[in-house]
């Protein structure tokens, strides 16, 4: 054996004969642990105190660009500089009160208008109102959440073309994002989310322990120029984004997300609004994606505003339980004019639903569907003249529905339990139903008899299954001229809505 070795092994047993060293090594050792503690710990505080000035440097320096049709704001404010706190927990709904209040100054004449600036955090919030002339842009990894605390929302009134709540008679919680006679706003980000935390609502509402109907993430009333864009939309309590009484609006490129059972969270609900255009979204709901409506039986005959002039393009729908579109129930100020392509359902209870009663009285006419592409549906085309929800007993059971000039083409739908049920009103019927290019491939466990219509009028071309003999007929390009029909109609001249192109704005502090 070597000498070194001897050393080594000498050493050995002496510090392991040795009481006082083996005591020595072990302090030692606690003391480099300690030590390489320390280090870390200094180095994870750093580095957390690094990250905390990198976010408030980036809520104090931040840059946006944004889209918009009027014109670009002038002025812009973050609102953690009215004391906002992103940590999920703090209530915000004053600090986006003061900002919007704040801003709301730009928006005369001249003023230029406003941006609030969301940065990235969790900002939970009440109700706020908006403002004219003004942009709300939340950043990519900024979310809105909606206050779980019932005392933040207000109860409002009902609307004036319903009469009462949907919901509950009286009145109504408040909208997460709500605004009334106002022009020129924009609700925009970089992706970021407003998440309505819906799940406490719905508890609520099958337990029936609500006062009052569950209000909206988005509700703008009585305004002008509405841009809605690149934003995700969680779990609302109610519908998503409801605009009422307005016109000049633009829903593009957002994304709307809920549980496929939760109850009545559609998407996208035009109400008594005209020349509006929804397009590149896509929506899973557990209701309709989009409906729209115009008022409740005898309330929305007195208000008499219907809603018309909207394209639908572009649009991906999941909804088990409801349709891709819809058009009603609530339709007593009348639907026109709607215009709906490019459209795609998957495992969706129906492609475009019409939906009325006795009682509702005005009109849906000149509905024009072309390109709809679905898959595990419960029906492609679904009429109903007998829906079954009326605000009270007061409906005038003379006011009868017309529904008239319905054209569908270009309709492929795959693995379908029924292909058609189009139920009409006995002394009303469903008129100028047009078909045509559409072919349905059956399921396995399909309806035996694929096509159900009652107090129905029309004409097809090009069906798949065979339709019913009250589609049989021939007159024309609409149903209603000479000649053999060569397909149904859908517009060649476009709405003006349509052609309003965005322009880029941008913005840094």
């Amino acid at each position: 054996m070597g000498s070194k070795t001897l050393a080594k092994s000498r050493s050995t047993m002496e510090i392991s004969n040795n009481p006082s060293s083996l005591s020595h090594l072990h302090h030692h050792l606690q003391d480099q642990v300690i030590t390489a503690l320390r280090a870390l710990f200094l180095l994870l505080l750093l580095a957390a105190t690094a990250a905390a000035a990198r976010r408030e440097d980036e809520s104090r320096a931040w840059s946006v660009e944004y889209a918009a049709v009027t014109g670009c704001r002038a002025h812009a404010a973050s609102v953690v500089e009215f004391g906002a706190v992103g940590d999920g927990i703090t209530s915000n709904t004053k600090a986006f009160q003061a900002a919007v209040e704040h801003l709301g100054q730009y928006s005369k004449d001249g003023g230029g208008g406003g941006l609030l600036y969301v940065p990235a955090g969790r900002w939970l919030t009440g109700p706020f109102n908006l403002t004219s002339v003004f942009t709300l842009f939340l950043h990519r990894d900024a979310v809105i959440l909606a206050s779980q605390d019932i005392s933040e929302w207000p109860v409002i009134d009902p609307l004036p073309s319903y009469g009462r709540g949907r919901d509950k008679a009286g009145g109504r919680y408040g909208s997460l994002l709500m605004g009334v006679n106002l022009t020129d706003v924009i609700l925009t980000g970089d992706n970021g989310t407003i998440d309505g935390q819906g799940a406490f609502w719905w508890q609520k509402f099958h337990k029936n322990q609500l006062k009052y109907t569950r209000g909206y993430l988005v509700e703008l009333m009585y305004t002008d120029q509405i841009v809605i864009s690149n934003l995700t939309f969680l779990n609302s309590p109610n519908w998503n984004i409801h605009p009422v009484y307005s016109s000049n609006i633009i829903v593009s490129g957002i994304t709307i997300l809920a549980p496929v059972h939760s109850p009545n969270t559609d998407g996208i609900n035009p109400d008594s609004c005209s020349n509006v255009r929804i397009e590149d979204s896509y929506i899973v709901s557990g209701d309709d994606c989009v409906a729209i409506k115009s008022g409740w039986d005898e309330y929305g005959i007195a208000f008499g505003r219907p809603s018309e002039h909207i394209t639908i393009r572009r649009l991906t729908c999941i909804s088990p339980t409801s349709a891709a579109i819809a058009v009603g129930s609530e339709m007593s100020g009348g639907v026109r004019d709607v215009r709906a392509e490019d459209i795609t359902a998957i495992n969706t209870e129906s492609g475009v639903r019409l939906k009325t009663a006795v009682g509702r009285g005005a009109f849906i006419k000149d509905i024009y569907v072309r390109g709809m592409n679905l898959n595990t549906m419960k029906w492609v085309f679904w009429m109903t003249g007998n829906y079954k929800s009326h605000p009270d007993e007061k409906f005038n059971p003379n006011a009868l529905p017309e529904v008239n000039g319905i054209s569908y083409s270009n309709v492929v739908a795959q693995n379908v339990s029924m292909a058609g049920r189009l139920d009409g009103i006995e002394n009303a019927h469903f008129k100028g139903i047009c078909l045509s290019n559409v072919t349905v491939h059956m399921a396995m466990k399909a309806k035996k008899v694929p096509w159900e219509c009652t107090y129905i009028e029309g004409v097809s071309k090009d069906v798949s299954p065979k339709p019913c003999d009250s589609l049989e007929g021939q007159g024309g390009d609409e149903g209603g001229g000479g000649g053999e029909l060569t397909g149904c109609r859908f517009p060649e001249e476009r709405l003006p809505i349509e052609d309003i192109e965005f322009k880029r704005c941008s913005y840094a502090t």
